[in-house]
């Protein structure tokens, strides 16, 4: 289960009980990138899961319990174990359940993931930066920093020769940043990969993906959600149900 219709549990609501053996939980957000990278590794390798929903605008108290730092996504095994943190949670579920592996083997093919991934690792931050400071000051400097980045990812597809950032086939990298590309439109931010045919090609790569779909955000529904996100609103995390 997607966790897409599964209202949020926020401040005063019981704790769910222990995990059913034979599956493996996911603390989650609707609309939270970070989540939204454990659930497509979920859903890619087969792995039987639930999900509860965290209302991160008015979080119950017992969730410090999973993670003192109150953010999504949390791992909850049938043994109690608890893992966190987004990148360490798909390792993690690439690791224990080994039948589908979306890292490579060979260890220099692995460090190259990481390399991407750290040629990523500013953009998070720039569209949420973006996302708050939209139509109340000027963005310019972000919308360079976005291309800059945006032009790093290219020149990592145009040196590879691939249409996925590991290879010919959808791999752990891919899921790693694709949420933040999903974004784009919401915020009118398409035109700063108009530069990177390569780029563009692996979003629409990605868009075509049956796991990727299956977890889509319509865009009207994004917006909702910013919305209200940027109001601080307990609905934020609830919209659309």
């Amino acid at each position: 289960m997607s966790g897409g219709t599964v209202r949020s549990l926020g401040k005063g609501s019981a704790p769910p009980g222990p995990v059913p053996e034979g599956l493996i939980r996911v603390y989650s957000m609707r609309f939270c990138p970070y989540a939204k990278r454990t659930l497509l590794v979920l859903r890619a390798k087969g792995i039987r899961h639930e999900v509860i929903n965290i209302n991160l605008k008015n979080k119950p108290e017992w969730f410090f319990k999973k993670n003192p730092l109150g953010l999504v996504p949390v791992l909850e095994t049938s043994l109690g174990q608890l893992i966190y943190e987004s990148a360490i949670t798909c390792e993690y579920l690439d690791e224990a359940y080994p039948e589908k592996k979306l890292l490579p083997g060979d260890p220099y093919e692995k460090a190259c993931q990481k390399m991407v991934f750290e040629s990523f690792s500013k953009v998070p931050s720039l569209m949420v930066s973006f996302l708050r400071k939209q139509n109340k000051e000027d963005c310019s400097d972000l919308k360079e920093e976005l291309y800059k980045e945006f032009s790093k990812l290219e020149e990592v597809l145009t040196n590879k020769k691939t249409t996925f950032f590991g290879g010919n086939s959808l791999s752990m990298i891919d899921y790693l940043i694709w949420p933040w590309f999903e974004w784009l439109e919401a915020l009118e931010l398409n035109e700063y990969v108009d530069h990177t045919p390569n780029l563009k090609l692996w979003m629409a790569s990605m868009k075509n993906d049956p796991i990727v779909s299956s977890l889509a955000t319509d865009v009207k529904t994004l917006r909702g959600f910013f919305n209200l996100y940027l109001q601080n609103s307990p609905e934020a995390c609830d919209y659309g149900l």
